[in-house]
């Protein structure tokens, strides 16, 4: 049976968003593994081929043990051990090859068969933020080839960040493909409630976000092995380190301690305001579809929270880390979906 254009373009979208969910648990398991220097050049072409024999293998092996994390920290490694770290950052590389080619699929049925014109704007951005954020990648990774064999905090940041701005404007692309079943239909609601509920939204949404950025910066300057205690550092519910440095920004943003506790106390800001939202709309007449995204929002901030917390205690387990970072883009999109309904509601 032929497809339609139309179930061709939702499909691709589908399998592209899915893809770049993909792309974030393996960005998660490349840099806790340690993966993520490991291949020293960027050749957006003929990187898409592995090494292919012996000599081959000896040859990117070589290049690699001139980089300062072999120099300065895996300066004991063999080959076969190389061999292991080379194939989780190959693969992290050739899957956003991937997602390039599934995203051709729906530009060709909008330029070619005229599917979903209206469109055009979010898919064109997807492209700029695909294309930015492959060379960030680069950017970040050549941070730790120079002399500290550890990427910059600032640019893992951005990295994480293009990576919820692409799956936001693809998940609100395919929740557009779809807006007739979830536009939400005139029932007598309060549009001040709606007004309010949406208010609360973007600030969650807000919150995700600033703990994602600090998030990146735990990661970034291994704060995640400092104080893996809950909920006190050190004996303290405030860490006596914290703003110990001069500015009280850079402090904020670089001091390890201060990162962590900026980064429980917004995780727990967050998860409030999530749980806040899901009480105050309880009380609401609103239609069902938007009751349950709501739902879906605290039960997705409640888990994030608890992964992180297991996370600290277990000091950084590489399946439950990943599962923390996944599930900060989970909560992100249940967001977005939520925004998304109240963004198409009609108006009474």
């Amino acid at each position: 049976m032929t497809l339609q254009p139309n179930t061709l373009f939702k499909g691709s979208l589908i399998t592209l968003m899915l893809m770049i969910f993909g792309m974030i648990v393996i960005g998660g398991l490349t840099r806790l593994t340690g993966s993520g220097l490991s291949i020293v050049e960027w050749k957006p072409i003929t990187g898409i081929f592995p090494p292919l024999t012996s000599y081959g293998w000896l040859i990117e092996f070589s290049k690699y043990q001139q980089s300062p994390e072999f120099q300065k920290i895996n300066f004991g490694m063999t080959l076969p051990e190389f061999q292991s770290i080379f194939w989780l950052e190959y693969i992290h590389r050739l899957w956003g090859r991937l997602l390039g080619l599934v995203l051709l699929i729906p530009t060709f049925l909008m330029v070619f068969k005229r599917q979903h014109r209206e469109l055009w704007f979010p898919l064109v951005l997807l492209w700029i933020l695909g294309a930015g954020q492959g060379l960030m990648g680069w950017v970040m990774v050549k941070s730790g080839l120079l002399h500290d064999p550890h990427v910059s905090p600032y640019r893992l940041a951005a990295h994480l960040f293009l990576g919820f701005a692409i799956f936001g404007v693809a998940l609100w692309m395919i929740l557009s493909l779809y807006k007739n079943k979830l536009t939400l239909k005139r029932t007598g609601y309060s549009q001040n409630a709606f007004r309010v509920l949406m208010k609360l939204s973007l600030l969650a949404l807000f919150l995700v976000l600033l703990t994602a950025l600090l998030g990146a910066l735990v990661a970034g300057l291994k704060a995640g092995l400092i104080y893996n205690t809950f909920p006190l550092m050190g004996g303290d519910l405030i860490p006596s380190e914290f703003l110990s440095q001069f500015p009280w920004w850079k402090d904020c943003l670089e001091n390890p301690v201060s990162v962590q506790f900026l980064h429980r106390v917004s995780a727990i800001m967050t998860t409030a305001v999530c749980c806040g939202i899901w009480i105050y709309q309880r009380e609401l007449p609103i239609p069902p579809l938007l009751s349950h995204a709501f739902a879906g929002v605290v039960i997705a901030a409640f888990l994030q929270l608890s992964f992180g917390i297991a996370t600290l205690l277990l000091v950084v387990p590489v399946g439950l880390a990943t599962l923390h970072q996944a599930f900060a883009f989970i909560l992100f999109g249940s967001l977005v979906y939520a925004l998304y309904l109240l963004h198409t509601r009609e108006e009474s």
